[in-house]
């Protein structure tokens, strides 16, 4: 009896401590202070979106001809980026087990579930949309400078792993027809995971986050915050 009050205890204290790091990480901004700086006139700010589920967050890109010929080297994987109809390309990184086998909740199985929680390697995860609604609660829209624009679009192309330059797709694995995975830099782990990438990506792009995001709901509230 005393061993199971003193687990208790220790849990208590435990989700007490994850809270206030949630907390402190979420009202801390990152950078903590910004320098001012000047925008060029030649390149004009970006509007992207921020996509957000109840454990996950994608990034946005608007397509235009310059960025599909950018992004043309993945159509051989799959992913009809030429195709006019297609408007978004949106871009997710995450755990290689939990992000290929559980496309649904109903899929959910205790061993990715543990990769998760412990570490994985990790994917990138590339789709593409037509019209995406920008006043969707799951939707936020973010206008990133234009020079920054391009370092976020570096961020996301580094996080690819590359052979002989060629990025590496997993397979033909996919959720639907248009989709795909590929390998990609880092490990995961639920603490520093999908969301902290995420954020990370939105940094270099000139936009602040809290200092540590791990959950949808934290990114998108220091976003409202300190953008």
């Amino acid at each position: 009896m005393i061993g199971a009050k003193l687990a208790v205890r220790w849990l208590i204290r435990a989700v007490a401590v994850l809270l206030l790091l949630m907390a402190g990480g979420t009202f801390i901004p990152r950078p903590l202070l910004v320098a001012a700086e000047v925008s060029s006139a030649a390149a004009p700010s970006k509007r992207i979106l921020l996509l957000s589920g109840p454990i996950h967050t994608d990034i946005a890109i608007p397509l235009d001809d310059r960025l599909r010929a950018s992004f043309l080297f993945l159509e051989d994987a799959g992913i009809p980026v030429s195709d006019p109809a297609a408007q978004w390309l949106v871009f997710g990184w995450g755990g290689r087990s939990f992000y290929l086998e559980t496309p649904t909740w109903a899929d959910l199985k205790p061993m990715p579930v543990f990769r998760a929680l412990t570490i994985d390697n990790s994917v990138m995860h590339v789709d593409v949309a037509g019209g995406i609604s920008e006043t969707h609660p799951a939707v936020k829209v973010l206008d990133v400078d234009g020079e920054r624009f391009e370092k976020l679009l570096g961020f996301i192309n580094d996080s690819f792993i590359r052979e002989n330059g060629v990025v590496v797709s997993v397979g033909d694995r996919g959720y639907g027809d248009y989709d795909r995975f590929f390998e990609a830099r880092g490990y995961f782990n639920a603490l520093f995971g999908c969301n902290t990438w995420t954020a990370a990506a939105l940094r270099t792009g000139g936009l602040r986050t809290g200092f540590w995001n791990p959950l949808p709901q934290t990114l998108v509230l220091s976003l409202s915050l300190y953008n």
